[in-house]
């Protein structure tokens, strides 16, 4: 049994519907997360995702990772997407790398983005997502800096285990 198009639609929109309404706030943070299973005697399939974004000054940030996993006795398929983005005013310097690495049963992907300004303001986003052999993770921390205060500091995760 896969993971249906449509499934993975819904999930991926409420994801991002959630990291939508996380916002952006100036030296502040937000997330957003899912996860769910659905196992029976023969097929197991599980979905996890989070996402989150940074903002101060003129710097932004944000970062997402979305896995799925579809098992049958026979089968296995996986599927693994991350991605972000960074800005800067015209002063500053970005920096984005996203990336997904392994093969159908051991699927793990990174995508870390920062922005930095002169002065010290900062925005940073890491997202870490992983579908092992039925162990679905995604993890994201975000951080935001403004000069005379402690940096803005926020994390979510979301896991599912499939049990095979």
């Amino acid at each position: 049994m896969a993971i249906s198009r449509l499934a993975l639609a819904a999930v991926a929109g409420l994801f991002v519907a959630g990291v939508a309404g996380a916002g952006l706030a100036q030296a502040g943070s937000g997330h957003g997360g899912a996860g769910g299973a659905s196992v029976t005697p023969n097929s197991a399939s599980g979905t996890v995702g989070t996402g989150g974004s940074a903002a101060a000054g003129s710097t932004s940030a944000t970062s997402l990772g979305l896995g799925a996993q579809s098992t049958t006795p026979t089968q296995s398929s996986s599927s693994l997407s991350t991605g972000g983005s960074a800005a800067a005013g015209e002063d500053g310097h970005t920096m984005s790398k996203s990336g997904v690495h392994g093969s159908t049963n051991n699927l793990h992907g990174q995508s870390m983005n920062q922005a930095h300004e002169p002065g010290g303001v900062w925005s940073k986003s890491h997202t870490k997502t992983k579908v092992h052999k039925g162990e679905l993770s995604s993890r994201t921390k975000s951080m935001a800096h403004e000069p005379g205060g402690p940096p803005v500091k926020s994390t979510t995760g979301t896991s599912v285990d499939l049990g095979r």
